[in-house]
């Protein structure tokens, strides 16, 4: 008897820290499940600067040669971000931002951007080796007021602004030999009587001497009264490296360190929230999807900001989890509009400046057009590639084209741009209409498969695996929207310089003989996941 309820007794306690053990594995994951993750955007928003107006950020970022350009994001927690304007819509009209006269401008137009906010206005810099000069961006209203624009020579390459306490404003700039100026007030150039001085001379030497890349990126922050200016420095044979000088005064003496070294992540600054907390906003590049945005706690140890955990990236912060990237960066489109709303959402951005007399969304109701201005020989210089990013760590893109219009020589469909790009579409040639799958793989088109079309409308579709840097893109076609057949071969996918972005979803329509064909594209959709398979091998 004593030894059945001993028994019964034990069991009851077995199956009471079982069901302790099962809640606290559960709120655990629970509680992991409502924290934000690294990267905080799984896609391509380099070169973030960020500010905070009450509780509310907004962050800039670099989009190169896409126009519009300088996006501006809104976030009310730092982790969930959409978009809400552009700086501006065209940074210049010449040959190379219209792609006119064989002159293109990939990975050019307008770097790295800073963005200030002092007594009531919104301030947006930029530098352009495409205009080579420095551009002023003001606003009121950052979300949907009118942006002033003013410009003046040369272009500052990876500059910070700096309105300080005494009213001054100032510019730091260049790389390795960090240079400083002092500008009007209202930014409008660089204030007369003043002098470029040196005020850091090797902004690299906290990493050593093997450098790869000197130091640049600038960024400038004051807390309690000192200055602190970060910057990012790659030293040979390492990974991108934080480094942040420290002064009292914005002349220096400068003193430095190496702030971070951890998965290559780097090239921010700092911002603090209505709490009290602080973070550092980085990127890191990863593979052909782009540089990603993360964040990483700091704290503040003799006068420092000590960046990370135990000096590594976490995956894990004490922020409010993502809500998705969709319709947040990225977000799928119908072509319906209503009155009022905006022809394009803010998410798309024209490969360069677009012609703006070959596309159109009232010329058919509910679809967007394009009609071929001209003969291009190259995918390179085609206008009015309309283009949005791609999202990791895998994502998919499809549309639905109508080519009853298309002229003999034309090719139309959907692209995943980069130099490296791939494209699967509709040809017209020889009287034939065929989808064609195209691999630039090697830097050179190269037709990968044709199969005959004997209808007007064909469903295209693009998969990426960017998961682990796999960078695999795989491209399909369906005749009922339901059944779809890889085309092809797969695309391995490559982040190039030359062109500096990650990849983007495109719809094209391009001339190989004569201008005027039209194709109809009925929608854009694009899901966070592979929708036709798993794996991509």
């Amino acid at each position: 008897m004593i030894r059945s309820i001993i028994n019964n007794h034990s069991t009851s306690i077995i199956r009471i820290i079982l069901v302790w053990v099962i809640q606290v594995f559960y709120f655990s994951i629970s509680a992991q499940d409502k924290q934000a993750h690294n990267p905080i955007i799984f896609a391509d928003v380099p070169d973030m600067s960020i500010v905070r107006v009450g509780d509310t950020y907004y962050m800039s970022s670099t989009t190169m040669h896409m126009s519009p350009g300088v996006p501006i994001m809104k976030s009310t927690d730092l982790v969930n971000w959409k978009l809400v304007s552009y700086a501006y819509d065209t940074l210049v009209d010449n040959d190379a931002m219209n792609l006119d006269n064989g002159r293109s401008t990939y990975g050019r137009g307008s770097w790295a951007s800073c963005l200030r906010y002092h007594n009531g206005i919104f301030y947006v810099t930029t530098f352009a080796q495409t205009s080579g000069r420095t551009h002023i961006y003001t606003t009121k209203d950052i979300e949907k007021g009118q942006w002033k624009k003013s410009s003046f020579k040369p272009s500052h390459h990876d500059h910070t602004i700096f309105f300080d306490d005494d009213g001054r404003v100032y510019m730091i700039y260049s790389a390795g030999k960090l240079k400083m100026l002092e500008l009007n007030a209202d930014l409008s150039g660089i204030k007369p009587g003043t002098t470029e001085q040196v005020i850091i001379e090797n902004a690299s030497a906290p990493a050593g001497t093997n450098i790869m890349l000197n130091a640049e990126g600038s960024q400038l922050f004051k807390v309690n009264g000192k200055y602190y200016l970060f910057n990012i420095v790659w030293p040979r044979g390492g990974m991108r490296t934080v480094l942040i000088h420290r002064a009292d005064k914005i002349t220096g003496p400068w003193e430095g360190r190496v702030a971070l070294q951890d998965l290559g992540v780097a090239q921010g600054g700092l911002i603090d929230t209505p709490d009290g907390k602080w973070y550092s906003y980085l990127f890191r590049d990863y593979g052909s999807v782009g540089r990603i945005p993360y964040l990483v706690p700091v704290k503040w140890e003799d006068g420092w900001p000590v960046l990370g955990v135990d000096g590594k990236v976490p995956e894990t912060l004490d922020l409010p989890s993502s809500k998705g990237l969709i319709p947040g960066i990225v977000e799928s489109d119908e072509f319906t509009r209503k009155k009022g709303d905006r022809p394009l959402p803010l998410v798309w951005q024209w490969n360069h400046n677009p012609d703006n007399k070959h596309w159109s969304l009232e010329e058919r109701k509910g679809y967007f057009r394009i009609t071929t201005g001209r003969v291009d020989t190259s995918f390179y210089l085609v206008k009015n590639v309309l283009t949005q990013r791609t999202i990791g760590p895998e994502c998919t893109g499809s549309t639905l084209i109508d080519v009853s219009k298309m002229k003999e020589g034309d090719f139309a469909g959907l692209a995943l741009l980069q130099k490296k790009y791939g494209q699967v579409g509709v040809q017209f040639e020889n009287g034939v209409k065929s989808i064609v799958m195209v691999s630039a793989e090697s830097e050179k088109p190269v037709e990968m498969q044709r199969i005959t079309l004997s209808q007007n409308t064909v469903y295209l579709k693009a998969e990426c695996n960017f998961r682990d840097k796999v960078d695999i893109a795989t491209f399909f076609y369906s005749l009922d929207g339901k059944n779809w057949k890889s085309i092809g071969t797969p695309l391995h996918m490559s982040y190039t310089l030359p062109h500096f972005i990650g990849y983007r979803f495109g719809l094209f329509n391009s001339a190989t003989k004569t201008a005027g064909g039209i194709v109809d594209f009925d929608f854009f959709r694009i899901q966070d996941s592979l929708t036709v398979q798993s794996t991509v091998k």
